[in-house]
């Protein structure tokens, strides 16, 4: 059995000071009034994490559903699914499962959220993005 050494591990490892991103990595949506930064991605699978910071008035304006589960902790505001009328506020976590529908979402105020998927995000362009947006966000890892 090959038991990795804690040198192998160490390489695995990634540590992020949230007060230190690159700001260039920040993807940014103006037209829907939010900004998303991947902390790590799977290459292989497509699983992520990444930050979600969502102006006032801000959010996803369609219901939609994901390739895989997807979930939300809310670090701090208040976001809201508005079809399910489910609010995050600072320590809520949410959990939508793969291919459920959901959305349109608002956030009442500026929200920060850490927003996880175990797969793929999404099937297909969505249809608030065009297919060359969404080819630099999914490469923005």
């Amino acid at each position: 059995m090959n038991v990795p050494t804690e040198v192998s591990l160490q390489a695995l490892a990634r540590l992020i000071q949230t007060n230190q991103l690159d700001p260039d990595r920040w993807v940014t949506f103006p037209e829907h009034g939010f900004r998303h930064y991947v902390l790590w991605q799977h290459p292989e699978t497509g699983a992520r994490i990444a930050l979600l910071e969502v102006e006032p008035g801000g959010g996803f304006p369609v219901r939609h559903s994901h390739a895989s589960n997807q979930f939300m902790y809310c670090i701090s505001g208040d976001y809201e699914y508005t079809h399910a009328h489910v609010r995050l506020k600072s320590g809520s976590f949410y959990m939508n499962p793969k291919d459920h529908p959901h959305g349109p979402t608002l956030a009442h105020t500026r929200s920060i959220l850490l927003e996880m998927y175990d797969g793929l995000n999404a099937y297909e362009t969505p249809v608030f993005h065009d297919d060359e947006f969404m080819q630099g966000f999914l490469n923005s890892a």
